[in-house]
């Protein structure tokens, strides 16, 4: 008997190295549950708990899919209850990982981010936070610096990256994009206000009793063009209406 190393993957990077600031990847979402319960069935357990003040957080693993980060994984947390409010007393973390999650959806789906149509909007609705699990999108990653000297530096989500974005499309091939490191000038001019920063969907606001499995995001390697154009599936009675992709 022998071992033929020969078609071996490249070894890992040491452990601690950091993915490069400004690296453009494409990268998959893995929820790390935390034993706390989250506002709809599905979610029963999926949350972890702050240890400073009463917000609740999904726990999030981010794994590079392809090219020469492949195989690297960050990790970061996003409030999506609790913690400081605003004037009108809402989560201030909420609404940051709100704007956060639907930018997700609308890269790994293909979705113009000024799209305010009925289709658009469907897709953008979940029955839970459960069904981000799986999914791929692209994203520019940084290098965050630790504010203690005891700790290491750390990757983050720099921006997920949208469709109406030049990298969009190349990183979703999983080609090679040039770094745009976090300090750098910034890459647009100053503009009016895109659609995205429209009112957006209460993710998760309202328990569903009949919640169905999260969908394999992790099947789709790129966003597909019916996906974009494809209208939501009818429910049936006491179902939660599910986004078109979600079939897909």
């Amino acid at each position: 008997m022998s071992y033929d190393l020969n078609d071996a993957q490249p070894q890992m990077a040491p452990i601690g190295e950091l993915i490069p600031d400004g690296t453009f990847a494409k990268v998959r979402l893995t929820i790390r549950p935390g034993g706390v319960n989250g506002a709809t069935p599905m979610d029963a357990g999926l949350l972890k708990a702050s240890q400073s003040s009463d917000a609740r957080m999904l726990d999030c693993e981010f794994t590079v899919v392809e090219g020469p980060h492949a195989r690297r994984k960050f990790w970061q947390s996003f409030t999506v209850a609790g913690g400081k409010v605003d004037e009108k007393g809402q989560s201030i973390g909420w609404k940051i990982s709100k704007a956060t999650f639907r930018a997700m959806v609308d890269s790994a789906l293909g979705l113009d981010p000024r799209d305010e149509s009925p289709d658009a909007k469907a897709k953008r609705v979940l029955p839970g936070l459960k069904h981000l699990d799986g999914i791929v999108f692209a994203a520019r990653i940084m290098v965050e610096p630790a504010s203690n000297p005891q700790y290491r530096d750390q990757n983050r989500i720099a921006n997920v990256v949208l469709p109406d974005e030049p990298q969009h499309t190349a990183v979703m091939r999983g080609e090679t994009v040039p770094p745009e490191p976090v300090n750098a000038p910034p890459r647009k001019a100053a503009s009016a206000a895109p659609g995205w920063q429209a009112p957006t969907p209460a993710w998760g606001a309202a328990p569903q009793p009949n919640a169905t499995a999260a969908p394999a995001w992790g099947a789709q390697t790129a966003p597909a063009a019916a996906a974009a154009t494809q209208a939501p599936a009818s429910a049936a009675p006491g179902t939660p209406a599910m986004p078109a992709w979600l079939n897909g």
